[in-house]
């Protein structure tokens, strides 16, 4: 068994890249007893593979990887991020069209939010995606309930700390106000969990409406709400700083 530190592959990342669950869930897989390589149950998290080997989850041997392909999504309201959502909730990937192939998203939106969500046939590529390393800015129209003017949502712009959490600067820019709801546009790269819902309510609104338009280079566009589409390879790799061809390869069998 391949086990050291200098050969091969993990094997979470292989089992993410094949699309069939995230690195997180593959490693969780593995610490269930549930994942062999060549037969012998894995028992280390780390543990690589060797060109030729066969890794299997419950006795099934992995297929290979599928080229890498990306998705925009237009998630509505009302929906949870995740495959299995213990309360029952509706999840996006259960409203997801048939012809797709299993996929994960890149990062999440809660179930209130709307907006654009990247989907990929390969966790290993999410996750890479996905990390604040990337340094993605993330926009949202918000509409909010309450006053609100400029000079307000411009204090965000120096970072801010809320109940112990430091939030990085986020640049918001007062769109229209009407009574008591104005709609802004935020922009923001770390995307801590309901960032900007608290970040808002911290200058006195409540957010009635969060919609994510980009994510890095990707734009939400006039993609209607609960609609797919695929990103072509030659448009998405460029934009990602990637030359060579979209072929996701792995070392199992």
């Amino acid at each position: 068994m391949a086990d050291d530190n200098t050969s091969g592959e993990r094997i979470a990342k292989i089992i993410a890249r094949v699309g069939i669950c995230s690195r997180r869930d593959a490693e969780k897989l593995i610490a269930d007893g549930r994942v062999t390589l060549d037969g012998e149950k894995l028992t280390q998290q780390g543990t690589r593979a060797l060109e030729g080997q066969t890794i299997a989850i419950d006795g099934r041997p992995l297929k290979h990887a599928e080229p890498t392909r990306l998705w925009r999504y237009h998630k509505p309201a009302g929906l949870v991020t995740t495959h299995r959502d213990p309360q029952g909730r509706p999840t996006v990937f259960e409203k997801l069209p048939l012809k797709l192939p299993r996929v994960v998203s890149v990062g999440r939106l809660d179930i209130n939010s709307e907006g654009l969500l990247l989907l990929t046939n390969d966790g290993a590529f999410a996750r890479q995606l996905e990390l604040p390393a990337a340094g993605w800015e993330r926009k949202y129209r918000v509409r909010l309930f309450g006053k609100i003017r400029q000079p307000d949502l411009d204090k965000l712009a120096l970072g801010t700390t809320l109940d112990g959490v430091r939030y990085g600067p986020v640049i918001a820019d007062l769109e229209r106000s009407r009574g008591a709801y104005a709609w802004a546009m935020v922009s923001l790269k770390e995307g801590k969990n309901r960032e900007v819902k608290r970040l808002m309510e911290s200058l006195g609104c409540k957010v009635a409406r969060l919609i994510r338009v980009q994510f890095g280079p990707f734009h939400l566009g006039q993609l209607e709400a609960g609609h797919v589409e695929e990103i072509p390879t030659r448009i998405w790799r460029p934009m990602l700083g990637m030359k060579k061809s979209a072929k996701a390869e792995h070392p199992a069998a």
